[in-house]
């Protein structure tokens, strides 16, 4: 038996397809929801969901929130913007999970923009531990980049998706509104400072990294932006970083209380 475990906020385009992934292994379903305006809680509620409200605690904490409602022992954790494929959900149910000496599973994951599936920048195999026992495995309790910790994990071969972006636009409009802006006070916060030049050198190493180092440029079109979109998010990173050194009415202006 397995507990499902999904983080929301604002999710009612992904939450049905996740959820359904989901029944394909997973007797129960938790969503842990950090309060959504749209109508994400009305359709986890029916389709049978327990959803628990929790104001956002960051990425690990919030989702170890789970754990305290569980009914069973081992965990699939998922965003919901990721999908249980078919093959996943067979490589499961052949698990003898009772008797396993494994605390913990990892999955490949296929990151998508649309329906193309981006193999290379690093992008695949992408190997994430998704299930695993609560008794001797959970996600660190960090705010952000949380994984599971577990000691003895084993390798499964099948995929999970993830529809990662929707769109180019939304691939470029996501690092420039929300994940820089947040990279960029946390480092802030953390006494982290940049010179006139970080935004340049992290823009190119980053871009560097994807397309070279990691075989973007066997992507074609599609690995070439998914390397500048990298540089871009470095780039404007820093770039933020430097104009709250530079410029205290901007550091006035944004909220670092509420970086999460």
């Amino acid at each position: 038996m397995i507990s499902g475990n999904i983080i929301t906020l604002n999710e009612e385009h992904n939450i049905s397809g996740c959820i359904k992934s989901l029944k394909q292994v997973c007797d129960e379903i938790i969503v842990v929801d950090s309060g959504s305006s749209d109508k994400t809680v009305e359709i986890a509620t029916s389709l049978g969901a327990k959803v628990i409200h929790q104001p956002y605690l960051g990425d690990g904490i919030q989702k170890n929130v789970a754990l305290a409602h569980v009914s069973n022992v081992w965990v699939l954790s998922i965003d919901a913007d990721e999908r249980v494929t078919d093959e996943m959900a067979e490589t499961i149910l052949k698990l003898k999970l009772s008797e396993t000496e494994y605390d913990a599973f990892s999955f490949r994951r296929r990151n998508m923009i649309g329906q193309r599936w981006i193999k290379h920048c690093g992008w695949y195999p992408d190997r994430c531990v998704r299930l695993y026992n609560i008794n001797s495995a959970r996600f660190s309790d960090v705010k952000q980049h949380a994984s599971v910790k577990a000691n003895n994990i084993k390798a499964l071969n099948s995929d999970i998706i993830h529809y990662s972006f929707r769109n180019i636009g939304e691939l470029f409009a996501k690092p420039g509104r929300n994940f820089s802006s947040r990279a960029a006070k946390i480092m802030y916060h953390k006494g982290k400072r940049a010179h006139s030049l970080s935004p340049f050198l992290h823009g190119l190493n980053a871009f560097l990294r994807k397309y070279i180092i990691k075989r973007g440029f066997l992507g074609g079109v599609d690995g070439f932006t998914v390397s500048l979109s990298s540089a871009v998010n470095s780039y404007l990173k820093y770039a933020k970083l430097l104009e709250y050194q530079r410029d205290p009415s901007v550091t006035q202006q944004d909220d670092f209380k509420n970086i999460w």
